[in-house]
């Protein structure tokens, strides 16, 4: 009996010593900000921000929404939703929640009053295909009122009608259109606060070694432009098996490259008032970190600056997630909240964190 005591206390410190080893202290960020928890959610992948304040969670892993609602000091974590099928995507528009499931959208009415008592899911009439590979969603609004849906292709490389672009609809699911094509993988979106332009990451292709291709910021400026996917890659590389007899000149370039297989995924504007001016209106991007490097990259939040409208610069904003070939958390979303700070989910270690800006007092 003392052996299995003591055996057991064993195997739990040795489990615990990660967790020991790591603390948000290991994140760097630009002087005068801080980082800290604000939630924990299992698996906590993209974000939206209700109009009272409520914070929307998925869960694609545990097939589950959730809601944050602040409490005094701290939050309260409820459970929407469960039982679904890897809902990744979801959005919040005119007091309604919309969920993404792999091959269907649902509409929860008037939801931030109904937390503990959410109303009978509303199907869409929207057609989107099964195929797993890629094919968790991600959905937003847009200035239009329209919503916009990621259809990932169904394969590292390949060409498939159907796949590989963002669409988009009226909210009740009626007038669907393509908007942008030839995009491999979109897990995030976002519009220009000014212009309305739609900026998209996309994940590149896998095996093409450990530098090639970049993954990509992209810029739509009007519907039924093609970026690429499955001939041409960031703009410049042509795909060994589908460019042939392709010119990259054809497809728009990224707005921006970013680092090969960092795997981007949330992307916003800074719209806030609490950061210093010099971020209004700039990019920051959640890359989710390599899993197919021989040395692993991203796991972290980069900031990408313009200058009328035109990328100048791509830097780390926050890292620390990675340390050597060890990762602690893998940053997915982000918003932006009422009072400036901002949230960042992290599906590894399933929590929400919050980046504020406090100024100096020199």
């Amino acid at each position: 009996m003392k052996y299995s005591v003591i055996r057991f206390a064993v195997v739990v410190a040795v489990c615990l010593l990660p967790a020991l080893a790591w603390s948000l202290e290991d994140i760097e960020l630009p002087p005068g900000f801080t980082i800290e928890d604000y939630a924990s959610v299992p698996n906590a992948r993209s974000l939206a921000l209700g109009e009272n304040g409520t914070v929307f969670v998925s869960n694609r892993r545990g097939r589950s929404v959730y809601a944050v609602v602040a409490e005094g000091v701290g939050t309260r974590t409820i459970e929407l939703l469960s039982g679904l099928n890897t809902p990744n995507g979801i959005a919040f528009h005119d007091g309604d929640l919309y969920v993404a499931e792999m091959s269907r959208v649902t509409r929860y009415r008037d939801i931030e009053a109904n937390l503990h008592d959410v109303p009978d899911a509303e199907i869409l009439d929207i057609e989107l295909p099964s195929k797993r590979h890629h094919g968790w969603r991600y959905i937003g609004f847009g200035p239009d009122d329209k919503l916009y849906i990621s259809i990932g292709a169904p394969c590292n490389i390949c060409d498939e009608d159907g796949f590989g672009r963002i669409i988009r609809m009226n909210a009740d699911g009626s007038g669907r259109e393509s908007y942008a094509d030839g995009i491999r993988n979109s897990v995030g979106f976002t519009w220009h606060p000014e212009t309305g332009d739609l900026w998209f990451t996309d994940n590149g292709r896998d095996m093409l070694g450990d530098d090639l291709p970049p993954d990509e910021l992209n810029r739509a400026t009007r519907p039924g432009q093609h970026f690429g996917f499955p001939h041409c890659h960031a703009g410049e590389l042509l795909d060994p098996k589908f460019g042939s007899g392709k010119d990259c000149a054809d497809y728009r370039p990224p707005a921006q490259k970013l680092g090969p297989h960092v795997a981007p995924l949330g992307v916003k504007f800074y719209t806030g008032e609490q950061f210093p001016a010099e971020y209004l209106g700039q990019i920051f991007i959640a890359e989710h970190g390599s899993w197919n490097r021989s040395k692993k990259i991203g796991y972290r939040i980069t900031l990408v600056r313009l200058e009328d409208g035109v990328p100048v610069s791509y830097e780390p904003f926050a890292k620390g997630w990675l340390q050597g070939e060890s990762a602690s958390g893998r940053p997915v979303d982000l918003i932006v909240l009422e009072d400036g700070s901002m949230l960042v989910s992290d599906d590894h270690a399933g929590k929400i964190y919050r980046i504020s800006y406090t100024a100096s007092e020199n």
